[in-house]
C-alpha cells in the first residue's frame, strides 16, 4: 500500500500541471500597449508587439484587456524583439490560448500591423 501511494504521488508530480505553478502572471495593465508581468522573483514591463490602438478606442481597449486578463492571470510570453530597451512580445492567456493583440483586433479596437 505504501508503494502505491508513493507511485501515485510521483505520477501526480510528473503528469500534473507544473506549468501553472511556475508560469508568469499579469501584475498590471498600464495601457493598451504596456503590461507588467511577474514570475516568482522578477517583474518585467512588456510592450505588446503589433499593437496600434487609436486614441479614441484606448479606454475601451484597456477595459477589455482588464476584463479578459485580470490581475493574477497566468500567461505565456512569446518574445518578438526589443525596442528602446523594452521587450516586445505577444502575451497569451495560458489556459485559453487567447493573445492580447488578437483580442483587440477581433473587437475592432486595434489595427493589425504585422503578421509575426
Amino acid at each position: 500500500m505504501k508503494k502505491f501511494f508513493s507511485l501515485l504521488i510521483i505520477f501526480i508530480f510528473i503528469f500534473g500541471k507544473p506549468v501553472y505553478l511556475n508560469s508568469a502572471e499579469i501584475l498590471q495593465i498600464n495601457d493598451s500597449k504596456t503590461v507588467i508581468i511577474g514570475d516568482q522573483n522578477r517583474n518585467l514591463s512588456i510592450n505588446l508587439v503589433c499593437s496600434n490602438v487609436n486614441l479614441e478606442d484606448e479606454i475601451a481597449a484597456l477595459e477589455l484587456l482588464k476584463i479578459k486578463f485580470p490581475r493574477g492571470t497566468k500567461v505565456k510570453i512569446k518574445p518578438m524583439g526589443f525596442k528602446d530597451n523594452n521587450l516586445l512580445a505577444k502575451i497569451y492567456k495560458l489556459n485559453e490560448n487567447i493573445e492580447m493583440n488578437q483580442l483587440l483586433f477581433t473587437n475592432n479596437l486595434s489595427e493589425q500591423v504585422c503578421d509575426k
